[in-house]
C-alpha cells in the first residue's frame, strides 16, 4: 500500500489510478474498521486524518480529470480538518528516487522527475504563488541563491501545497498562467478574463495548454490541483 506525498502531477497513469484505487482501500479500512493492512505504517499514520486523506483524494480526482478519467467515488471522510500526518514513510526527496527507479524504461508521469531544486521549484511556483506571493518570492531567491537544498525544498513545497489559496491568490496565479496562451486563445476568441469564474479560467487554461502543448504549463503542479479550491 503507497499514499504518496509528492504531487500527483509526477505519477505515471498506472501509479496514479493504482494509488486512486488503494486510497479507496485505505478509507474502507479508516471507516469500515477492516483487517486487511490495518497495521500496515501507511495505514497507521492516516489514522485520525480523515479531512486530509479526503484532501489527497481530490488532488488525484483533479489530476486524473486533466488526463481524461473521471472520478466517480467521492471521500466523505472529514476527521482533523486542516490537519495532516507529520510523518512519512520515505522522506519526500526520497520518494522522487522511488519514482525514478519505478519508472526506468517506463512511461513518465505528466511532471518529469525533477533533477534538480531549479527543476523542482519551476513544477511548483505557480502553485505557492497562489498561496503566499512573499513566499513565492523567498523560494524564488533561495532556489536562485543555491541556499536551499533539494530535500528541504522538496518538503516545504509539499507542505504549502497543503494550505488552501485565497481566490484572489488563484486568479493572480491563473492570470499568470493565462499569459503562456492567451495569445492562441484571444486570436480566436474574445473575452475579458477579468469577467471570468476561476473556474472557466482554470478549465480554459487546461484545455489550451493541452491543445498547444504548452510547455512549462504541462509541467506545473498548478494546472490540476488549483482545480481542488474551486
Amino acid at each position: 500500500m503507497r499514499i504518496w506525498d509528492v504531487h500527483p502531477g509526477y505519477l505515471n497513469r498506472q501509479s496514479l489510478l493504482g494509488e486512486h484505487r488503494e486510497l479507496h482501500g485505505l478509507v474502507s479500512i479508516l471507516v469500515n474498521g477492516k483487517k486487511g493492512y490495518s497495521k500496515h505504517p501507511e495505514t497507521l499514520r492516516w489514522v485520525g486524518h480523515g479531512w486530509a486523506i479526503k484532501q489527497r483524494h481530490r488532488v488525484l480526482a483533479c489530476e486524473m480529470n486533466l488526463r481524461g478519467y473521471t472520478d466517480k467515488s467521492p471521500v466523505k471522510t472529514r476527521t482533523n480538518k486542516g490537519v495532516w500526518p507529520s510523518d512519512y514513510i520515505d522522506e519526500p526527496h526520497v520518494q522522487f528516487e522511488l519514482l525514478r527507479e519505478k519508472y526506468k524504461d517506463k512511461e513518465a508521469g505528466r511532471i518529469p522527475l525533477p533533477g534538480n531544486e531549479q527543476e523542482l521549484w519551476s513544477h511548483h511556483k505557480y502553485s505557492v504563488l497562489a498561496r503566499d506571493p512573499e513566499k513565492y518570492i523567498e523560494i524564488g531567491l533561495r532556489v536562485s541563491s543555491k541556499s536551499i537544498s533539494f530535500e528541504h525544498l522538496s518538503i516545504d513545497l509539499i507542505t504549502t501545497l497543503r494550505h488552501p489559496p485565497s481566490k484572489g491568490g488563484i486568479r493572480n496565479a491563473l492570470q499568470h498562467m493565462w499569459g503562456y496562451i492567451s495569445d492562441e486563445y484571444n486570436a480566436k476568441n474574445r473575452g475579458n478574463i477579468e469577467s471570468w469564474s476561476l473556474k472557466k479560467l482554470l478549465t480554459l487554461t487546461q484545455q489550451n495548454a493541452i491543445k498547444v502543448n504548452e510547455p512549462y504549463l504541462l509541467k506545473s503542479t498548478a494546472l490540476s490541483e488549483l482545480m481542488v479550491w474551486l
